[in-house]
Order: structure tokens, then C-alpha cells, then sequence
């Protein structure tokens, strides 16, 4: 899954598959904000996680 564009933010997702982890790497207008961690299993997370945590974090944030 590549990046996320909402209203100016952007949302990168990278992971490891041998961790079995991974982050939401969040910028706004190109200056990173804050970094979003989260823990999947199987080869790779599925995206429906990785809108999850940008639906959430969009709603918590009024963006």
C-alpha cells in the first residue's frame, strides 16, 4: 500500500514483516508530525488496518 493524501496531511505506512510491526509515518504540508505504530500478523498488513488508522487519526485530529 503506498502513501495517503487527506486535506494537506500525508500518511506514509512502512512495516517489517519479520517484527511483525509497522508505523504510519504522518506529515503535514511536507513536515513530519508524529509516527503511528501498529502490529499486524501474516506477510503484511492489510489495508483495511492502514485506513483504519488514518480514519481514526483524521477524525481525532478535526482533519
Amino acid at each position: 500500500m503506498g502513501a495517503i493524501d487527506r486535506n494537506g496531511y500525508r500518511f506514509e505506512p512502512e512495516y517489517s514483516v519479520i517484527n511483525q510491526n509497522g508505523a504510519v509515518h504522518v506529515y503535514e504540508q511536507g513536515d513530519f508530525k508524529e509516527e503511528l505504530k501498529f502490529t499486524f500478523s501474516g506477510k503484511y498488513p492489510e489495508a483495511s488496518q492502514i485506513e483504519e488508522i488514518v480514519e481514526s487519526y483524521c477524525k481525532d485530529h478535526n482533519i
